[in-house]
């Protein structure tokens, strides 16, 4: 008996040392392991001009649950704003970003009132709640709110096609959840809704609605946890009992439970773009059981895996929370559009099935084909070949790539045919899981028709300003698109298609006037418009688009040489530039773009036109004055508050510009494999660049004051140029930079270290 007592103690000592063993090992893997979900804040960018949303979302999810206010207007196109203090319930579709609102798909609202079939319509009209935003949390894949008006906790969680919402009610025999499929928002307006009950837990039905989108489609399946006791059916305004099915354009469910305190009820729903068998495919595979916490840890993962392929060191928590909710927010569009079976709406209307590949929707490509694609290809590259896939889907169906793709709609928002440079970024890089001579072929038909100008631009080598508005930043662009083209065209060795395409991408230089040094709108008879001001804006209705001449006058990314030897040489290149961050922020104009935001002199970081030009002093030899002018805007115009994003994030292009420029570089040409060196503002950068790669940038004595590049080393080597590859990196490796609060004004000043700039007949 001694000898098993000792062996019993012996063996729990055993236990209790192996114990303490695994949490002291446990404890520091713990605190090696790093979590970029920590650092993120989805409300950044929610107030102001962000248009962000803060919900519940995973990577590129087709669901995204979040609060609406019930607010129309242009600082709630994502369907909330931070300055409000309402909500009018969760739905399951937003936008990140955007300067259009649409979405904003079935409504769901828990409530505690009285109801019967003599109930004021209305009551259920004006539902909403007061919110605090003391109570209300958002993590990556979670979204929590008190709603004070009744006294429920709503918590949001995601998967990739299934959204799941979780209220605990007051003890009360009048608790509702209200599904509200009339609900619109913005610019969209619902045109058929229909809604069904299967039992007395699961409903099913869809919503159709125009607007941005003239032909919007979401089919639903929803499933409660607790049985129902009794539901009323609104439509056009009136109450029915227990009718177990409708349509009709103003229509609401309204299911009624008894509830004790803190009681839970979870809902979950899948949606679809293609049917109702669909939604609920989606739903029964994604979120097959109950158990919300475990769905909640599965998107906080989701976002783990990916934030993680990028990680920063610095002692400043601030700039890694304003980084990776940059990370995070672009990642939430491109979205998922095909069903767990393949299966989506297309552009003709038709549904469509997706063999092998994901569909994708929600292509903001005069944003995103700038910078967020090109950062898709180091850190994303398992869906780049999709995004292409995608855009080709949409090339069948149409005849065309898309401009502004939305749900399975073009919606020509915007100008340019940018699906060209994306593509042609995606061969060049050696992204070939598509039929390139298919995309080939759709490229040079984007650029082949006669439609917003084309048809001036191929007979006269621009667009008249008395013949198509916004002509000065259309033929700009069109350029640059047709020297996207003509690179693919080298590459497939078709000489004739790259010598046409390559003189089409010189046509900017038949609008730069050499009196004022502007890009000018010019009359079909070669006369240049007048009167002429360089500040001038008239949103969307004069020859710039979303900006005035200042900004316009550097969008030459394809032949930066050429447009030094336009304004007559580096001196008066790089004066110029000055000017240009050094001139009076005021845009002249009764109605200017309000996309022309954040200024620094007429530099506006709050659009897209302006992204690359902080760099191109690199062209000119003085890439000190990028770092100067690069540093001051990150610093200034990006905080990690509400209202941290200075305009649009455009589906996560303003966010994509901050992380290339906070690490180093930028892609000024978004389709050469380049990228052009700026000021890194964090100590150490690792990039997992696939294959078990990694690049790394090292920032040795950087701080807001060291901003200025004392010399580069790369791979051990002296980095004499002020630009990397794209291939280098893919590589693997080490980019050293050592900082100084003095600039360097001999580092990468000769020619030969110069980024490359093709120069075009």
């Amino acid at each position: 008996m001694i000898f098993r007592g000792i062996q019993f103690v012996y063996k729990n000592l055993i236990i209790v040392l192996v114990l303490i063993f695994t949490n002291n090992i446990l404890s520091q893997i713990k605190l090696k392991n790093f979590d970029p979900n920590s650092f993120v804040n989805p409300f950044i960018g929610t107030a102001g001009h962000g248009h962000t949303f803060p919900g519940a979302v995973v990577p590129f999810g087709m669901v995204q649950l979040s609060p609406d206010n019930g607010t129309s207007g242009w600082d709630w196109c994502s369907g909330y704003n931070y300055s409000d203090s309402t909500i009018i319930g969760f739905s399951h579709t937003h936008l990140s970003g955007t300067g259009i609102g649409d979405l904003c798909d079935i409504l769901f609202m828990p409530a505690v009132m009285s109801i019967n079939s003599n109930t004021d319509s209305s009551k259920l009209i004006s539902l909403h709640s007061w919110i605090s935003h003391k109570y209300e949390t958002a993590k990556p894949g979670f979204y929590s709110v008190f709603l004070e008006s009744f006294k429920i906790k709503a918590e949001l969680t995601a998967t990739k096609r299934a959204g799941f919402q979780k209220y605990y009610f007051p003890k009360t025999d009048h608790a509702v959840i209200v599904l509200n499929l009339g609900h619109s928002l913005n610019w969209d307006k619902t045109t058929a809704a229909y809604l069904k009950i299967i039992n007395s837990n699961t409903i099913v039905g869809y919503r159709m609605s125009t607007g941005w989108a003239k032909d919007q489609r979401v089919y639903f399946a929803t499933k409660f946890s607790k049985p129902f006791q009794s539901y009323f059916i609104s439509l056009e305004n009136k109450l029915k009992e227990n009718k177990n099915e409708a349509k009709g354009k103003l229509l609401e469910g309204i299911f009624k439970f008894k509830t004790t305190k803190n009681e839970v009820i979870l809902v979950k729903t899948g949606i679809s773009s293609a049917s109702i068998k669909g939604a609920l495919e989606n739903l029964n595979a994604e979120i097959p059981g109950w158990n919300f916490e475990q769905v909640k840890e599965s998107a906080a993962n989701a976002w783990r895996k990916e934030l993680s392929k990028i990680r920063v060191d610095t002692p400043d928590k601030n700039l890694k929370e304003i980084f990776y909710t940059a990370l995070y927010h672009s990642m939430i569009h491109p979205s998922l559009f095909s069903d767990i079976d393949g299966d989506f709406k297309g552009a003709d209307s038709l549904v469509h099935k997706a063999i092998g590949y994901n569909q994708y929707t929600i292509f903001s490509l005069w944003d995103t084909f700038r910078a967020e694609h090109p950062l898709f290809t180091l850190i994303e590259q398992n869906v780049v070949n999709d995004f292409v896939l995608s855009m080709l889907a949409h090339y069948e169906e149409t005849g065309l790539l898309p401009v502004w793709e939305l749900v399975g709609n073009e919606t020509n928002t915007m100008i340019g045919y940018h699906a060209v440079p994306v593509i042609a970024d995606a061969i060049l890089k050696g992204f070939h899981g598509f039929n390139i001579k298919e995309a080939y072929e759709a490229m040079k038909k984007s650029a082949m028709q006669n439609h917003f100008g084309l048809k001036y631009y191929k007979e006269l080598g621009f667009i008249p300003a008395d013949k198509e508005n916004e002509s000065v930043s259309k033929t700009l662009e069109n350029s640059y698109d047709d020297w996207c083209i003509a690179q693919v065209a080298k590459h497939f060795n078709k000489g004739n298609d790259y010598d046409l395409f390559m003189k089409r991408a010189g046509y900017y230089k038949n609008l730069f006037d050499t009196s004022t040094y502007f890009f000018r709108g010019k009359e079909s008879d070669g006369s240049w418009r007048i009167p002429f001001d360089p500040r001038f804006s008239n949103h969307r209705n004069d020859d710039y688009t979303e900006g005035d001449a200042w900004q316009w006058d550097w969008f030459v990314p394809q032949d930066v040489a050429g447009l030094i030897r336009l304004m007559g040489g580096k001196k008066h290149f790089t004066e110029k530039l000055d000017s240009l961050f050094e001139q009076s922020p005021v845009v002249e104009g009764t109605k200017a773009s309000p996309d022309i935001s954040g200024m620094v002199g007429q530099y506006a970081q709050g659009n897209e036109p302006s992204h690359h030009i902080a760099y191109l002093y690199n062209y000119a030899g003085e890439p000190w004055k990028t770092q100067m002018r690069v540093r001051k805007i990150m610093e200034t115009l990006y905080t990690d508050s509400t209202d941290g994003l200075c305009g649009n994030d455009d589906c996560g292009q303003m966010s994509a510009w901050y992380i290339f420029s906070s690490i180093g570089f930028y892609p000024v040409n978004p389709a050469d494999g380049v990228y052009v060196i700026g000021s890194p503002i964090f100590q150490k950068v690792s990039i997992q660049v696939g294959k078990g790669k990694q690049f790394t940038i090292i920032a040795n004595n950087v701080s807001k004051r060291n901003q200025f590049i004392q010399n580069a080393e790369l791979n051990g080597k002296p980095l004499s140029r002020s630009y990397i590859y794209h291939n280098e990196i893919l590589k693997g490796g080490t980019l050293i930079f050592n900082m100084g609060d003095i600039p360097n004004k001999k580092w990468a000043k000769s020619k030969k270290d110069y980024p490359p700039s093709m120069s075009v007949n």
